[in-house]
């Protein structure tokens, strides 16, 4: 049996998923957090194989979680299970060590078939293996975010955009005010922009917007 714990905000989320579920043979849902916080301390004291996680995630960000689980757990497996369009997030998902992605526009046999074929993946234990990442459609070719952005990166200009000032930026993320102008630096520079106006505006240009 497939264990999975569900990482969302939104309860009818979690409700959704445990009715359905419910009397499957092969998956059971063991439990629900709504914070990154929860989740970290749930897979601490649980055994769980496959956490369905949500990017927006208060406390930590999905993202945050992700790379805190990995280095604590590193045979558990993360799907992203967001709105949010995996055109941006896949190349930071990917190297925070998601195994998948799954939208939530998503049909219920499309979510049981990606958590069952994540779980037959053996990639975190070959270390010899890069895992694999398994998308609920094609992986997408064409990125509309630059590839060389990393999931800080990522992170940064996602609350740069929704209008956070360094210090909140450093408080959400645990670094300093320092690092976080560092990163607008590096931001600004793989954008090709000179003003922080300039760098949302582009940030937004490429669809970031749709992450507010």
């Amino acid at each position: 049996m497939i264990k999975v714990l569900v990482a969302d905000y939104h309860p009818i989320v979690s409700t959704g998923l445990n009715l359905f579920f419910d009397s499957d043979d092969d998956i059971t849902v063991i439990g629900s957090v709504r914070t990154g916080t929860e989740l970290v301390n749930f897979t601490s004291r649980n055994q769980v194989d496959i956490v369905l996680c949500e990017i927006d995630l208060p406390e930590l960000n999905g993202i945050t979680a992700l790379r805190v689980l990995k280095e604590k757990l590193s045979t558990i497996k993360i799907i992203i299970f967001s709105h949010h369009p995996k055109q941006i997030y896949a190349p930071s998902i990917i190297k925070a060590g998601a195994s998948g992605y799954l939208s939530k526009t998503a049909n219920t046999q499309t979510i049981r078939n990606t958590i069952i074929s994540v779980h037959k993946r053996d990639g975190y234990r070959n270390k010899q293996r890069a895992p694999q990442t398994i998308f609920d459609q094609q992986s997408p070719q064409h990125l509309k975010v630059d590839k060389n952005l990393s999931a800080r990166e990522v992170e940064v200009l996602k609350l740069l955009c929704s209008g956070n000032r360094n210090k909140n930026i450093a408080l959400k993320l645990n670094i300093n005010q320092k690092t976080v102008s560092t990163y607008k630096t590096r931001l600004m520079r793989k954008l090709q922009v000179t003003t922080l106006v300039d760098l949302i505006n582009q940030a937004r240009h490429m669809e970031f917007n749709s992450l507010h």
